[in-house]
């Protein structure tokens, strides 16, 4: 599971590359919880790991196309990965 969280990261990196200052610090953020949670440091909280999905949801909103794609591939995973949570 954590190299969906991985890779979900990878895909918030590229999106900060090209995201503005009001999207970067919200997906720079997000990015830094999953990567904290794949290395093990913290098991995510449903409700906690909820809020970072939103937290993305509502960047990729004011983000530009480029970016707004990039944020949709970190989603789609992220959210795979939530699936999994709840059958555990």
């Amino acid at each position: 599971m954590s190299d969906r969280l991985r890779e979900a990261r990878r895909e918030l990196e590229r999106a900060a590359e090209t995201a503005g200052d009001d999207v970067r610090e919200d997906v720079d953020d997000v990015a830094d919880a999953l990567e904290s949670y794949a290395d093990g440091n913290r098991e995510p909280d449903h409700a906690i790991f909820d809020d970072h999905l939103n937290r993305l949801r509502q960047a990729r909103e004011r983000a530009d196309d480029e970016t707004r794609d990039r944020i949709d591939s970190a989603l789609e995973t992220a959210e795979s990965y939530r699936e999994e949570l709840e059958q555990a």
